[in-house]
């Protein structure tokens, strides 16, 4: 298949072999920590604290982490980053088994966990062109997300029930923080070393700036990015901790439920990714595809608060995953082919920074909001409010414009879209990276 062939490269499938086992740990901490919240304190705005800290950790430390992406050889950025998550969740499933652990030391070390993910992302993005032949970028671009979604959202989610349901949270936990390690021993083996130009000279002040002026200067990435943020704001907190409500006390769902319903998610964005990669090239209006797709991707949240069985959630989860993936597809192509190699640890940082910026707010709205217009009415608001202003932002600034010819995208046509194969978020990896959940 065309999407494998990125895999031909020895260090490429050394980065995405110890990827994929720690995105499999993802999807078991997706259960886990809502799990374990919900456990100390069966109220919706409990999770939203938790998800309040992750986003808040991750805004403190992008920016830093793009700089010092730019600045440090990327290999060591990440092997650092592993073992940080890997020591915060080891903490965090020891204090569980023990029955010692207590909310605030789970948010705790929710933000430590998301300080490394903050200097992780940055430097897997900035990283990847520098060790993978160009004409693969879109291919491998297709590959991430199949993977992504198929260990995060699939086969993660499910064995994350089953551990948390036999064994208990705390293991799942432990289970979690060996997926970090096994990731940070594959990236050990990796040959090429790759390091950025910033740092001769300048402060890390100066080299922020550098990177938010570069963004400014690009119409089609600071348009997406402010429609991405919006839509974040809007629709994120409430997914990430009322749809678990949902399952959980609406349709009569355990954790394996849960588990199922994050997999369907999975499926429909496979589907999409594979559909992707055997398109001969990128559509030729993207960015309206893009925006469309997106916009679209909001509304089965209005379902879920329709939903009274599990299927019916899957259904919806199936639609989200394959409309938010075809958009990534665009967007994980665009950012690798015109975004300068000294500057994408910057660029990826800014990008998952103004993603997730109003995250914390939208966590921290979400408990309020739902406890007086109720989680029904919240998830009607989180799903269609965002589609509307991703729309509009679209037609007042014209994206249409910023349609040029991707031979003008500053590669060849032949190296930038033989999509044989292939958005993070991505990180990857939502919208951009923070939508990969």
């Amino acid at each position: 298949m065309k999407i494998l062939r990125p895999l031909r490269e020895r260090d490429f499938a050394l980065l995405w072999g110890g990827l994929t086992v720690s995105l499999i740990g993802d999807g078991i901490y997706l259960v886990a920590v809502a799990w374990q919240v919900y456990d100390l304190s069966n109220v919706p705005s409990a999770l939203a604290i938790v998800g309040l800290a992750w986003s808040a950790g991750m805004a403190l430390f992008l920016l830093t982490g793009g700089v010092v992406s730019d600045r440090m050889e990327r290999r060591r950025v990440m092997i650092g980053a592993d073992l940080v998550r890997a020591g915060a969740l080891g903490v965090l499933g020891v204090l569980a088994i023990t029955g010692s652990l207590e909310l605030w030391q789970l948010i705790a070390l929710v933000v430590v966990y998301a300080a490394g993910e903050a200097f992780f992302g940055p430097a897997l993005g900035a990283l990847v062109p520098d060790i993978l032949s160009g004409e693969h970028l879109v291919e491998a671009n297709s590959l991430e997300l199949t993977v992504r979604q198929i260990c995060r959202l699939m086969i993660g989610p499910a064995i994350g029930g089953i551990l948390v349901a036999s064994v208990g949270a705390g293991n799942a936990f432990l289970a979690d923080a060996g997926t970090f390690l096994v990731s940070a021993l594959m990236i050990t083996l990796i040959r090429t070393r790759s390091i950025g130009s910033a740092g001769s000279g300048t402060s890390i002040r100066q080299e922020v700036l550098a990177g938010l002026r570069y963004v400014r200067s690009e119409r089609f990435i600071w348009v997406t990015l402010l429609a991405s943020s919006l839509a974040m704001l809007m629709f994120f907190g409430p997914l990430e901790v009322l749809l678990p409500y949902v399952v959980r006390n609406e349709v009569g769902g355990g954790a394996g439920g849960y588990g199922i319903v994050l997999a369907a998610d999975g499926a429909g964005a496979v589907a999409a990714a594979l559909v992707m990669s055997q398109r001969a090239r990128l559509p030729g209006h993207y960015l309206t595809v893009m925006f469309l797709t997106w916009a679209a991707a909001t509304l089965p949240l209005a379902g879920y608060a329709a939903a009274t069985a599990i299927w019916q959630l899957m259904v919806l989860s199936v639609i989200y995953g394959a409309l938010m993936t075809i958009g990534l597809v665009i967007w994980g192509t665009l950012m690798q082919t015109r975004v300068p190699g000294a500057m994408r640890g910057r660029v990826h940082s800014v990008e998952w920074f103004t993603s997730i910026g109003l995250v914390p707010l939208s966590f921290a709205l979400t408990g309020p909001v739902s406890s007086v217009l109720g989680v029904d009415t919240t998830l009607i608001i989180a799903g269609v409010a965002p589609a509307i202003s991703t729309l509009l932002l679209f037609v007042v600034f014209r994206m249409r414009r910023e349609e040029r010819p991707l031979s003008d995208a500053g590669a060849p046509l032949d190296a930038v879209v033989p999509v044989g194969g292939a958005g993070a978020v991505a990180e990857l990896e939502v919208l951009p990276e923070a939508a990969r959940r």
